[in-house]
């Protein structure tokens, strides 16, 4: 029997009977022999432990690591490591925003000392990893995607460079790190999960996908959640102290019947949607609505009904009081879009942080933040993930129909622990509306008591 990867596969010859016994193996007409994943190739090697092979899968380069000091860790992020070691070096870790999911990455590859890839979203948080790594004494370090094709023993990668070349990258390396790891379980994406023989996966999040499908699909390719903490559980010690505070606040008479009649148009189309299918995803619920035109102006409605909610004249007085109070602080405003993060800037004059902004702009802005000559930004989305901002001590959410990972990732912004910190965090809440159902959903997710002024 010989094994050979052929791009993102393992081509399998044997007698048929010998091959087709494997896991994940299926024959393949078009070549005459059977085929598996690359992702197979560890359950492969373990089911032929009694028999002589040639096992030509492994790429040559690039080399192996040298042997690696593993970064110190705090003892949730050692409690963390040992759990994803016992679960056969593979799993998923859930952290806090700010809790060093980074470091738990690095003490995994040192601890493995095998050949690695890490996987991060964007092309910031590349570069965060290559400076920690680099800072750790971890390397040689290699960068691909963006227009780097630097292969090392520690490559760091976007996930769209690394999928791009995944048919080559596949038998490269023996450990992934896949940061950010909510963003699989759906989408090509997955192909680059299942083009690796890596059998050592680790993923890191602040949350998992609340989409029950999705997160099923990461953990058939990476692993089942090995080890958690909370906000809650981290604060005051290892993290900032953190006093998370929901505002309750009323639409006016007009607003409130304006809402009330969005809602109504909606819930006529979707709630016989629901009846129909329960348990349907967001996704499939629009895919849905949308063929039909009542279900279009259903979701029309549903978008006028947040904008009721986003520009409510007790959220602007409640968020321009908080402002005022905290004008000397580094305070973060995060709303619902950009068009509410513009009104906000141009309002209090808050230098805005949006998507429409380049990258050396919004690098400026916060180092200006950090050095004190910015006091406030404000921003929809492109906080959320993958940007440090240190120093920040105050965050406002005015508004913003995201799920919990969401805003774990927004309250981690300003819990950089400092000595003597304590960050404060707003939630600008209307009761009556939706937005009352999914905060309390956000503050369960961080693992706290919702506490009012």
């Amino acid at each position: 029997m010989r094994i050979d990867y052929d791009r993102g596969t393992l081509l399998l010859t044997a007698e048929p009977e010998r091959a087709a016994a494997l896991p994940h193996v299926r024959w393949d007409p078009r070549v005459g022999r059977h085929r598996a994943p690359a992702s197979a190739y560890a359950e492969i090697v373990a089911a032929l432990r009694d028999v002589r092979f040639d096992d030509r899968v492994r790429a040559p380069s690039p080399a192996p690591p040298p042997d690696l000091a593993s970064p110190e860790l705090r003892p949730y992020q050692q409690a963390a490591l040992d759990a994803w070691e016992a679960a056969n070096r593979r799993g998923i870790v859930v952290l806090p925003t700010g809790a060093g999911k980074t470091r738990v990455g690095a003490a995994a590859i040192a601890r493995t000392s095998a050949r690695t890839l890490v996987l991060a979203p964007t092309r910031v948080l590349v570069e965060q990893w290559l400076r920690t790594l680099s800072e750790l004494g971890l390397g040689p370090l290699g960068q691909w995607g963006d227009g780097k094709h630097e292969l090392a023993p520690i490559t760091v990668a976007t996930y769209e460079g690394a999928l791009r070349a995944a048919p080559d990258l596949g038998a490269c390396f023996e450990l992934l790190v896949i940061d950010e790891v909510h963003h699989f379980g759906h989408g090509a994406r997955d192909d680059l999960l299942e083009m690796s023989i890596a059998p050592a996966r680790l993923g890191l999040t602040a949350t998992m996908n609340e989409d029950d499908r999705a997160r099923v699909r990461i953990e058939e390719r990476v692993g089942s959640v090995v080890a958690r903490s909370t906000t809650a559980e981290l604060t005051g010690r290892w993290l900032a102290e953190l006093q998370h505070v929901v505002l309750h606040l009323r639409l006016t008479r007009d607003e409130q019947r304006a809402y009330d009649a969005e809602k109504q148009t909606f819930h006529a189309v979707v709630d016989p949607i629901l009846q129909a299918r329960p348990g349907a995803s967001w996704p499939e619920i629009v895919a849905l609505a949308t063929q039909t035109e009542a279900g279009v102006r259903a979701l029309a409605a549903l978008r006028a009904a947040r904008r009721i909610t986003t520009h409510a004249e007790a959220k602007r007085h409640a968020l321009a009081t908080l402002i005022e109070r905290h004008r000397g602080e580094r305070t973060l405003v995060f709303t619902e879009d950009n068009a509410s993060a513009y009104d906000v800037a141009r309002t209090h004059l808050i230098m805005p942080i949006t998507c429409d902004i380049g990258r050396r702009e919004r690098e400026r802005a916060i180092t200006d933040l950090r050095e004190g000559r910015l006091r406030a930004l404000v921003s929809a989305r492109v906080l959320n993930e993958g940007v440090d901002v240190p120093g920040a001590e105050i965050a406002i959410i005015a508004g913003g129909a995201l799920g919990a990972r969401e805003h774990v990732q927004r309250v981690g912004r300003v819990l950089r622990p400092a000595p003597g910190k304590v960050a404060i965090v707003y939630e600008l809440v209307v009761v009556g509306t939706s937005e009352r159902r999914r905060a309390a959903r956000r503050i369960a997710a961080l693992g706290l008591v919702e506490a009012r002024p």
